[in-house]
Parts: structure tokens; C-alpha cells; sequence
């Protein structure tokens, strides 16, 4: 448990009125995402106030009026799902970083090189954000920022998202084990048991997974695997 001078202050405005917490900011996090946590883990003080650095409490009557409970453990979880929580520059950091790796895998697993139609490596993509001079928004999602990078790294970058058709033909040995890969790597659009035990798939996926596709079956098939790709789009 975090002390009160290492203490941040959740606020909540809400009716008019004005309400803080003091709290490990981690942790508040954490329990925004995970309510089976013990709320006394987050708080510093299980005290709710109308101005924490004045030390002054919120009247019990406003709490119950407003929260329908005057007991602060339960007030305080209101207050963390609906008021600002105070980042940490160390917080704030690893989320940039997590959510940089994000926009780099998903760009390199379903984009490719328009002339050799091959995925970018991650670390070429990464160079490309940087020469870009692209600031990852530690609160922007994920799939909007992928959208931005595309836009600024196609001058330094060529790139385009592909879809590929392939159709892969699996031993009678190995059919049964092969559905995981199937299933990690896309969508079966057409699925044929041969007479001889042998498994015909034509999968869709994303043309950036194509090379790892190959990689995983020919592991499992030890090389014995008849792929060809039927269609890009």
C-alpha cells in the first residue's frame, strides 16, 4: 500500500460537488480493469475528501445523497471508474512503448512490400516511424495510430496491406494437428478430405503472415506440405 506522502489524488466532480481519493496510481489503474481487486490495496487512506491537500473529508450526508453509501471503501471505487486518475511519467512511458510494439506488429503482420510482396521487419518499420518523426499517443487506440503511421512512413516506406488466398495441402499424418495452424494464421474459405487421408485448405489471411504461415507448416510437415497462393487482393 502506497503512503500518503507517495500518494496521488483521484478527483471526481460530479452534482456540483467535488471528490478525491488518494491512491497508488498503478494500482488505481489496475483495478479500473479489475474489480476482484482489494480496494484497500489502491488507497493510501481510506478516507474520502472534499479537498485532499487540505485533509478536508467529504460530508457523509453529500456521499449518501450522491452515491447512495456513505461508506468511503465503496465511494472510492465510484471515484476510480469515473474520475481522472493521475499517470505516472513511468506509467505513461511503458504505455507509449507497449502500444509502439502494437502499431509495429500489426503493420508487420498484414502489410508487405508492393514490388517483392514480403513483410517489412519490424525493426525497418520502426527506423521508418522514427525518420517520420511519429510520437506514439499513449491514449490513442491502437488501430487509429496504425492509420496515422501509414499515412507518414509511405513516402519513406513503400507499403500496402495485402490479403492472400492460399491453398496448402497437408499429409494424412499431419491433417489432425495442422487445424491449430489454420486457426492462429486466418480464415478457411474452403476445407476437402481426400480418399488418401490428406487435408486441402485454401486459407485467407493477411499477405504480411505468409512467410511465418509457411514456416509453422512446413516445422509441423517436416517440408512435405504442397502450398501455392491462389489469390492477392
Amino acid at each position: 500500500m502506497v503512503t500518503v506522502d507517495q500518494a496521488n489524488i483521484v478527483k471526481l466532480k460530479t452534482h456540483g460537488q467535488n471528490f478525491e481519493i488518494l491512491v497508488d496510481s498503478n494500482a488505481a489503474i489496475a483495478f479500473r480493469g479489475n474489480n476482484n481487486m482489494d480496494i484497500r490495496d489502491v488507497l493510501a487512506v481510506q478516507k474520502v475528501f472534499s479537498d485532499a491537500k487540505k485533509g478536508l473529508e467529504a460530508p457523509e450526508n453529500q456521499m449518501k445523497l450522491i452515491f447512495q453509501t456513505a461508506d468511503p471503501l465503496e465511494v472510492a471505487k465510484m471515484i476510480i471508474q469515473k474520475g481522472e486518475i493521475p499517470l505516472t511519467k513511468e506509467y505513461k512511458e511503458n504505455l507509449r512503448e507497449t502500444k509502439k510494439r502494437q502499431i509495429i506488429d500489426i503493420i508487420h503482420r498484414n502489410a508487405v512490400d508492393p514490388q517483392t510482396h514480403l513483410p517489412h521487419p519490424p525493426a525497418r518499420i520502426e527506423a521508418a516511424m522514427a525518420e517520420a518523426g511519429y510520437h506514439v499517443d499513449e491514449f490513442k487506440e491502437v488501430q487509429k495510430q496504425v492509420q496515422d503511421v501509414l499515412k507518414i512512413i509511405r513516402p519513406i516506406l513503400p507499403i500496402k496491406f495485402e490479403v492472400k488466398e492460399i491453398a496448402t495441402k497437408i499429409p494424412p499424418e499431419f491433417a489432425a494437428k495442422s487445424y491449430p495452424i489454420f486457426n492462429q494464421f486466418g480464415k478457411k474459405i474452403r476445407e476437402d478430405w481426400q480418399t488418401d487421408g490428406s487435408l486441402v485448405v485454401v486459407i485467407e489471411m493477411p499477405g504480411g503472415l505468409e512467410e511465418d504461415f509457411h514456416n509453422k507448416l512446413n516445422a509441423l510437415c517436416h517440408g512435405n506440405v504442397e502450398t501455392k497462393v491462389l489469390k492477392v487482393k
